[in-house]
């Protein structure tokens, strides 16, 4: 006779009991690993209150930290993505923008808007790595244009918000096109003397780092953002030689000169539009 026995009735709770834990209810930190309520990980904007890691966020929430009351007004909203190349690759690139369209519920890579920020109207322009993971296409170098020009008929300060993995491939040299572009308008935007904040978040790279991203009157960066034009991987198989610890990293960056500060989440709307009334010419 076994030393344990294991009872047969009683001793399981019936499926039709188990209470389950609704998906997404619970947060946990992949830097770190606490695990918080994700209502509280809302209230603290996304940032691991143990470790200070700043989740990475898409337009809406930008948007909702930003302007007063989320109260804002979305331009050209509509525009979408053509195939002028007919490109194909494991999916036709038309499937591929609908699709994405589809499961993140917006038109492409960026959205601009304008509104108020601690009550002075604001120009924002926000990428979303979540719609090919935020690559440049024609569409971002059309409304990113567009929204320059509207800053400077009104004579409203810019803030380009960038997370991006760089051009998008499939759409090739339109895309490069785009790097031209908008740094052109951003020299008109200059020469008008309307203030231009660039923020750069994590990742910020490739076509995206080359051309307005870095082209701020002040850059600006989010803690521990990855920060760069080619990804470390690609640069260590390159030069076949290790890294510097941190490398990359938005600490980094500004340690060699690249950025102007470095802003916490919470702190962004206040910081940001102090700098835009000194920026401004009285």
């Amino acid at each position: 006779m076994g030393w344990f026995k294991r009872l047969t009735e009683g001793i399981r709770t019936p499926s039709k009991e188990k209470k389950e834990i609704p998906e997404g209810l619970w947060y946990k930190c992949p830097k770190c690993g606490h695990t918080v309520i994700s209502e509280d990980f809302e209230k603290n904007l996304w940032v691991c209150e143990k470790c200070n890691y700043h989740e990475r966020i898409g337009s809406k929430e930008y948007f909702q930290i930003l302007f007063d009351d989320n109260k804002f007004t979305e331009l050209n909203p509509n525009l979408t993505s053509a195939d002028p190349l007919k490109f194909v690759d494991t999916k036709k690139y038309v499937d591929r923008i609908k699709a994405t369209q589809k499961k993140t519920g917006l038109k492409d890579a960026v959205r601009t808007a304008t509104g108020k920020m601690n009550g002075d109207d604001v120009v924002i322009g926000c990428m979303d790595f979540s719609f090919i993971g935020g690559s440049m296409g024609s569409v971002v170098g059309e409304k990113i244009a567009r929204a320059i020009d509207y800053s400077i008929e009104h004579k409203i300060p810019f803030l380009m918000i960038s997370k991006s993995g760089g051009a998008r491939m499939m759409e090739a040299a339109f895309s490069l096109m785009q790097m031209a572009k908008t740094s052109a308008k951003l020299a008109l935007l200059g020469e008008a003397k309307v203030p231009y904040i660039s923020l750069l978040t994590d990742p910020t790279t490739g076509g995206v780092t080359a051309s307005f991203a870095m082209l701020g009157d002040l850059n600006i960066a989010e803690p521990n953002a990855l920060i760069g034009f080619a990804g470390p991987r690609v640069i260590k198989e390159t030069i076949r030689k290790d890294l510097p610890e941190g490398f990359q990293t938005s600490e980094f960056v500004l340690e060699h000169g690249f950025l102007d500060y470095i802003v916490e989440r919470k702190d962004l709307k206040d910081k940001i539009s102090q700098s835009f009334n000194l920026l401004k010419i009285k």
